[in-house]
């Protein structure tokens, strides 16, 4: 691109963003007269007026910050030179007042999906194999790589066998307040969409987390020969090789179940849809994140369950969701989970200044403030009909706040374990991020990363700064993608390079 060209995001800002590959030089004259002051790096702010010391800084029509210096017309607004305001406060938001217009809905839209007795649906035929805890995951890993050698190909409609391994269950007070979030967590993640109704347990046997505080047996149907729960310290196991048959026992009558699956044309209401944003940037906000906000829109006109979650990303920003509350008491319990979240960093001597990350800066984002505002685009326009607690399944249809930490990894397990079932993740900085029980279509910001990780990002949402593609179009694309990637018709790069990361549980409570 060789005009220079900046985003300018609302009327009131005084900043906006550069577009420009690399950045651009001390002197370069923007078509709308606008001089650089100083050299300003890709996806950074550029002042478009002066603005004195102590004065606000505007970016998405709202104060992200105040001016720790006189900055020039043209000069480089970054974190170094703004403090940060204060987080709204909780008491007093604005609750369930935003009129939001309910456009016709989208009828007809299908995809091709796995059918569960429980009424959910899967876009993938999965085994899981699940752990009570730590001491035997490695137990675990060796079984399944013999199940997916000697007993997989057998039975070629079952997508893949995987294990829910995670490092809690023992050492751990497991009655303690927040033991509950990683044992819900847990009990959820073996009862996803995407795995058939078909949960198996492998136990060690004198753990804190024993199976029938995980999966209760009305979760654990009762073979001819015991429950589907292997216990390694049972007496019947008499060496590493029984234990490792026992495994494979099971996992083969699973398997069985599983293949004699097939995918069935259901109604796109049956997608359950997580968003999610990691290595961010300034751009997530203008591209990637609004073209995802329009995608969710158009899957909760077609009566999907959609996802946003991330509590210090939109902690923010939140009277923007209280008013956008469908009703008062999801308005409620919004702040309920912020007040939570504000409670627990409290005590860990921490708070959402921690977030955002290095990349996150060089990537142009100053502050949370600046984060959360692009952050909250994923979330379309749509009212926000329920909030669900960390490790919860959903119950509900439409646009749905998950709440969660913004770590990737936790997020992403919380979303599967609420019973996500496709999930959509965009970028700015870039990352191979995947996991194995759910689909994963990852979206950049800049089209430079999508060139550069051509056999990585999915869709290029870049096109939407340089004035290639409009929001929508990419929004359509998107949607578009899900139905196909839903259909076991398109496979996502995350999948075709089997980049599945490790599970990874919320533990708020005490390690003994």
């Amino acid at each position: 691109m060789s005009e220079p060209l900046y985003v300018k995001v609302h009327p009131a800002d005084n900043v906006a963003i550069l577009v420009n590959a690399g950045g651009l030089p001390a002197g370069t004259v923007f078509p709308s007269g606008l001089v650089l002051a100083e050299d300003v790096p890709e996806a950074h702010k550029v002042a478009l007026v002066a603005i004195p010391a102590g004065a606000p800084v505007i970016r998405y029509g709202v104060l992200i910050g105040h001016a720790e210096q006189d900055i020039p017309q043209g000069g480089w607004v970054h974190e170094g030179i703004l403090s940060m305001p204060e987080a709204p406060a909780l008491d007093h938001l604005p609750v369930h007042t935003t009129a939001t217009p309910h456009p016709a809905p989208l009828e007809g839209f299908t995809f091709e999906g796995y059918v569960n007795d429980d009424g959910t649906v899967g876009t993938r035929n999965i085994l899981a194999i699940s752990t009570t805890v730590q001491c035997v995951a490695a137990t675990v890993d060796y079984a399944i790589k013999k199940i997916k050698a000697e007993l997989l190909p057998r039975y070629p409609h079952v997508d893949d066998v995987i294990a829910i391994t995670h490092p809690y269950g023992c050492g751990v007070a497991i009655n303690a307040p927040g033991a509950e979030i990683p044992i819900r967590t847990l009990h959820n993640l073996a009862l996803n969409p995407n795995l058939g109704g078909a949960p198996m347990l492998v136990s060690l046997g004198c753990e804190k987390l024993q199976p029938a505080q995980m999966l209760p047996s009305s979760t654990l149907p009762i073979l001819q020969t015991g429950p589907y729960v292997v216990r390694l310290q049972d007496e019947e196991h008499k060496s590493f090789g029984d234990m490792v048959q026992a495994i494979m026992d099971i996992a083969e009558t699973r398997l069985e179940q599983l293949d004699k699956r097939r995918r069935v044309t259901r109604p796109a209401s049956d997608l359950v849809v997580g968003l999610q944003c990691g290595g961010s940037d300034a751009f997530s906000g203008v591209t990637a994140n609004p073209a995802v906000g329009y995608a969710a829109d158009l899957l909760v006109r077609a009566g999907a369950t959609v996802m946003f979650s991330e509590v210090t990303e939109v902690r923010d920003a939140i009277h923007l969701l209280t008013a956008r509350a469908a009703t008062e008491q999801v308005g409620k319990d919004l702040i309920r989970e912020m007040a939570w979240y504000d409670a627990y960093l409290a005590h860990g001597g921490a708070d959402r200044s921690a977030n955002p990350s290095p990349g996150n800066k060089r990537g142009g984002l100053a502050n949370i403030v600046e984060k959360a505002m692009g952050s909250i685009a994923k979330s379309g326009t749509s009212p926000i009909a329920g909030v669900y607690g960390p490790g919860e399944r959903v119950a509900t249809k439409g646009l749905l706040f998950a709440a969660t930490p913004a770590s990737d990894f936790v997020c992403g397990t919380l979303q599967l374990a609420a019973g996500m079932n496709m999930h959509v993740f965009t970028t700015g900085r870039g990352t191979p991020y995947g996991l194995a029980m759910a689909p994963v279509i990852k979206v950049s910001t800049r089209t430079a990363l999508a060139r550069r990780w051509h056999d990585l990002i999915d869709i290029d949402a870049g096109t939407i700064a340089s004035g290639e593609a409009t929001i929508e179009e990419v929004g359509q694309q998107i949607f578009d993608m899900i139905l196909k990637t839903a259909s076991g018709q398109h496979q996502t790069y995350a999948d075709h390079w089997g980049l599945h990361n490790e599970f990874a549980l919320f533990n708020p409570a005490p390690i003994t």
